[in-house]
């Protein structure tokens, strides 16, 4: 059985409010993963871009999907994963960014596209502000992050590394 009354938009509106397993104040839509939904041949195809190729949230993130779906009496779905275009940051909303630095993650400093050299190593401390920090290591928590310490306040934080 399909729920026939609810258009792709509306679907697409339903599941973007998925959390990220990963950093659960940020959506599926903040982090620019839920690319598209389609209705085609009596099959709703959700399309959705993991931030790297072995991101470990792509299941629980799919499972969520159609969960969801199923509450709304929706049955006929397909999840397709897109690797091309590749995701990147510049498909965080400024909302996403926003919400990064209130949980104590530092967001990407710029766009993906027009890395400056040097740049990495001013990150700003999501906590106290300021852009004395040190590089600890290039990989944090997860892989899509680097681990930083402040200078000034002296905390560790994450920095959400601009890919």
């Amino acid at each position: 059985m399909v729920n026939s009354k609810l258009n792709s938009h509306q679907v697409f509106n339903l599941i973007s409010e998925i959390p990220d397993p990963e950093i659960p104040v940020l959506t599926i839509r903040d982090l620019g993963i839920l690319r598209d939904v389609k209705w085609d041949n009596n099959n709703y195809n959700v399309t959705i871009t993991p931030t790297y190729t072995a991101c470990p949230a792509i299941p629980f993130i799919s499972n969520e999907i159609k969960r969801i779906l199923n509450e709304y009496g929706i049955y006929n779905c397909e999840i397709n994963i897109s690797y091309e275009p590749a995701w990147t940051t510049d498909w965080l909303t400024k909302e996403a960014k926003l919400k990064l630095k209130q949980y104590g993650i530092a967001p990407p400093l710029h766009s993906s596209c027009a890395k400056k050299i040097g740049a990495e190593s001013q990150i700003h401390c999501p906590r106290c502000n300021s852009n004395k920090s040190t590089l600890l290591s290039n990989f944090g928590s997860t892989a899509c992050k680097a681990l930083y310490k402040c200078n000034s306040c002296e905390e560790v934080f994450d920095y959400f590394k601009c890919h």
